[in-house]
C-alpha cells in the first residue's frame, strides 16, 4: 500500500511539473508572439516616420538629384528568368521627372520601394503628400473640395519651370487628382499613368468608379459604419476610414507582411468631398495628354472587371496588366510595376 501511494505520489508530482511546463511553455510563447508583434509595430512606425521625413523635402519631393551619367542601366526582370534584358535608354526621354500621387488614406511614404528602383535606373522620382494625407497636418474633416485636396500636387506643376514636363502617376484615388491637375496643367504634362486607379470621365465621381463593389453614393452615405463625422453627427460625413482588417482584405491580399504593418500605422482617413465630387474633364485640356492604364488582377477593392469596365469607357493610349498584384502593386509586386513606369517613360 505504502509502495501505491508512493507510486501515485511521483505520478502525481511529474504530472504537475509536466502540467507547469506546459504552462509556462505557452506563456513564454505568448509573451514572444507579443514582443514580436510590438518590435514590427515599432519597426513598421519608424519605417513611416522615416519616409515621412524623406517625402518632405523641397516641394514635398522624396527623390534626391542623380548626377554624373545615367542614361543607360540594365535593371533585373523578376520575369526574365535569369536572362539579361535589354538596356534602358533614357537619353531622348522627354522627361526623366516621375511625380507620384497616392491614393486614399496613404500618403507620398507608400512609393518607397518604387523611388529606389527609378532613381536606381536615373530617373528623378518625386512623390507627394496631398493636403491632409502623409505628414500634412491639415485636418481632414475641413477638406472641402478636390480642389483642396489635391492643392500640392497643383502648386507643384504651377512652380514648374517653364517648358517642364512630368510624367504624373496616379494610384486608386490618385487618379481623380492627376485627372484634374490634367484639366488645370496639361502642358506641363508628359503622360498620366493610372495604377488602378479612378481614371474618371467628364461628369464622374471618383466613388462612382468604387459604386459597383460597395454601393451607390447615397446608400453608403446613410449605412456605412466606415464614415466618420468631424463635424457631429447631425452634420454630413466628412471621412472614411477602413477597420485593419477591412484594409487588410481590401488593399493588401498579395503584400508582404511588412508592407502591411507600415501601412496599418500610417494611413490616414480619407476625406470624402473629393472622391464624392464630379470631375469636369475637356477634351482640350485633360483629353491632350496621353493616358495609360496598369490593371492589377489580384485586386480585391477595384476589381478586374471594374477595371476592364473604366478602360473600355474611357480608352486610354495604352493598357498594362499586372499578375498577382493586389490593389498595390508597389507593395505586392514592385519590380513589374517598376518595369511599367520605365516602359512608358521612354514611349
Amino acid at each position: 500500500m505504502g509502495n501505491a501511494m508512493d507510486c501515485m505520489s511521483r505520478k502525481d508530482s511529474r504530472a504537475s511539473s509536466v502540467s507547469r511546463s506546459k504552462r509556462n511553455s505557452k506563456s513564454q510563447r505568448k509573451t514572444s508572439a507579443t514582443a514580436e508583434d510590438e518590435q514590427l509595430h515599432r519597426q513598421a512606425l519608424a519605417m513611416a516616420i522615416q519616409q515621412h521625413q524623406l517625402s518632405q523635402r523641397f516641394e514635398g519631393s522624396m527623390s534626391r538629384r542623380i548626377t554624373g551619367s545615367t542614361s543607360s542601366r540594365r535593371l533585373a526582370d523578376p520575369f526574365s528568368n535569369g536572362k539579361q534584358q535589354a538596356p534602358i535608354v533614357l537619353d531622348n526621354v522627354e522627361t526623366k521627372k516621375l511625380v507620384l500621387v497616392h491614393g486614399e488614406g496613404f500618403g507620398a511614404w507608400c512609393w518607397y520601394k518604387t523611388i529606389t528602383m527609378l532613381e536606381e535606373a536615373g530617373l528623378e522620382p518625386i512623390a507627394l503628400d496631398l493636403t491632409g494625407s502623409g505628414i500634412d497636418t491639415t485636418d481632414t474633416n475641413i477638406i472641402t473640395s478636390l480642389e483642396d485636396y489635391a492643392k500640392p500636387l497643383i502648386n507643384y506643376l504651377h512652380n514648374l519651370p517653364e517648358g517642364e514636363k512630368v510624367i504624373l502617376v496616379g494610384h486608386s484615388c490618385g487618379g481623380a487628382s492627376i485627372s484634374y491637375a490634367l484639366e488645370c496643367y496639361p502642358k506641363k504634362i508628359s503622360k498620366a499613368v493610372f495604377v488602378c486607379a479612378t481614371m474618371v470621365a467628364d461628369g464622374q465621381k471618383p466613388f462612382d468608379i468604387f459604386a459597383e463593389e460597395l454601393a451607390s453614393a447615397e446608400a453608403f452615405m446613410q449605412e456605412s459604419q466606415f464614415l466618420l463625422y468631424g463635424n457631429g453627427r447631425d452634420k454630413p460625413p466628412t471621412s472614411l476610414m477602413f477597420s485593419k482588417q477591412q484594409i487588410k482584405g481590401l488593399y493588401f491580399n498579395q503584400s508582404p507582411p511588412k508592407d502591411i504593418a507600415l501601412a496599418t500605422v500610417a494611413m490616414r482617413p480619407t476625406p470624402l468631398a473629393p472622391i464624392m465630387e464630379k470631375l469636369s474633364l475637356s477634351p482640350g485640356n485633360y483629353g491632350s495628354v496621353r493616358r495609360y492604364f496598369v490593371q492589377t488582377l489580384d485586386d480585391r477593392m477595384l476589381s478586374p472587371d471594374v477595371q476592364e469596365k473604366l478602360v473600355r469607357e474611357n480608352p486610354p493610349h495604352g493598357v498594362y496588366k499586372i499578375k498577382g498584384s493586389d490593389h498595390c502593386p508597389f507593395f505586392s509586386k514592385p519590380l513589374s510595376l517598376n518595369k511599367i513606369l520605365l516602359e512608358i517613360t521612354q514611349l
